[in-house]
């Protein structure tokens, strides 16, 4: 026997969740020893991802959303990079690194049928190519993809725009302004501290701001001259109603997330959204996962990036499993830099 630790969703939060009272951390054993029918494998975790999508997966099971929500009383899931320690399966052989939607635990038992419902693969690139598994679950991962996504099938960017990109510094918004930049777009992002704000410089960056500490509306005129083109929007709330006032006719909203309002027992009003008309602006949502024939464009153009040093990934490491409720709660709360990813365990 082995042990096991599990990340537990304990009960439904109505606003920020609390560690040990929603989420919460429970010990148990995994028997390595026990025989496996044919298909079977068990996975031991390497590294998993927590995203701000996963608070609308504590929900009650009675609310309908596009990603089913957590089990309660049972283990959480989300994008891991997990490694087959054993294996009846001739899809999954010993040693290989298999990325996909996962469970929060160090060890899972599975088998082929399970495995393409998760949509399993095995991805042994980071044995060879040199870049950190944790990337897999990051630039390469879901949060990689849906910069992409967004750019290319939503906003259909074109050299010589200029896009906004709000929460800039976090895991795709920092992925969305280096591919923008290196499309030929004028970008401009804010973050909520100077440390970020820096960071997004650094990084090739136009323009970029702290929004806790500096008017958005001023610093947008300022920074956008010619106005906004498009918006890659992540934040909602009054920053949406800001933007609306600044974007061209034509413009584009890509529509990837609402931070702001996720912890909200009520959302915030905008205001101005007969801008939206009269600007004959598009305003789209989307989710990545409705778009699976451009990951192997993404993976190829976003790897090459890396492995000629085209673009930069700031990420935020917890050691251990058991510090994730911590580092999700970091999420939510705007406290990580970069991608939060959690490393559980080494190859």
């Amino acid at each position: 026997m082995v042990a096991n630790t599990q990340v537990i969703f304990s009960k439904v939060p109505t606003t920020y969740p609390v560690v040990g009272e929603h989420i919460t951390v429970k010990k148990s054993e995994f028997d390595l020893d026990a025989p496996l029918a044919d298909g079977e494998f068990v996975l031991k975790t390497l590294v998993l991802s927590v995203d701000p999508y996963m608070r609308g997966r504590m929900r009650d099971a009675s609310t309908k959303s596009y990603s089913p929500p957590f089990a309660l009383n049972e283990p959480m899931t989300g994008h891991t990079v997990k490694e087959v320690v054993k294996s009846k399966s001739s899809n999954f052989k010993e040693g290989d690194f298999v990325y996909g939607m996962g469970t929060f635990e160090e060890y899972f038992k599975t088998n082929d049928h399970v495995a393409k419902l998760y949509g399993l693969v095995v991805r042994n690139d980071p044995k060879t190519n040199g870049i950190p598994i944790s990337n897999y679950v990051g630039i390469l991962g879901m949060p990689g993809m849906t910069a992409y996504v967004g750019l290319y099938k939503i906003g259909e960017i074109k050299a010589g725009e200029t896009i906004y990109i709000s929460a800039a510094s976090g895991a795709v918004g920092q992925v969305a302004g280096q591919i923008a930049k290196a499309q030929g777009l004028r970008v401009v992002g804010s973050a909520g501290s100077d440390e970020k704000v820096a960071h997004l410089k650094a990084i090739g960056f136009d323009g970029a701001f702290n929004y806790k500490t500096e008017d958005t509306a001023t610093k947008l005129a300022e920074l956008c001259p010619k106005g906004i083109d498009v918006y890659f929007e992540n934040v909602g709330g009054k920053m949406l109603e800001v933007v609306l006032t600044q974007l061209n006719k034509f413009g584009r909203i890509i529509a990837c997330g609402m931070i702001s309002q996720y912890n909200l027992s009520e959302g915030e009003k905008v205001g101005g959204l007969m801008q939206i008309i009269a600007k004959s602006i598009k305003f789209q949502g989307f989710i990545v996962s409705d778009f699976p024939e451009a990951e192997p464009e993404f993976l190829k153009v976003v790897t090459e990036m890396i492995l000629n040093k085209k673009i930069q990934y700031q990420e935020s490491h917890a050691e251990g499993i058991e510090k994730t409720p911590e580092a999700l709660l970091d999420v939510l709360k705007g406290k990580n830099f970069g991608k939060q990813v959690v490393d559980v365990a080494k190859p």
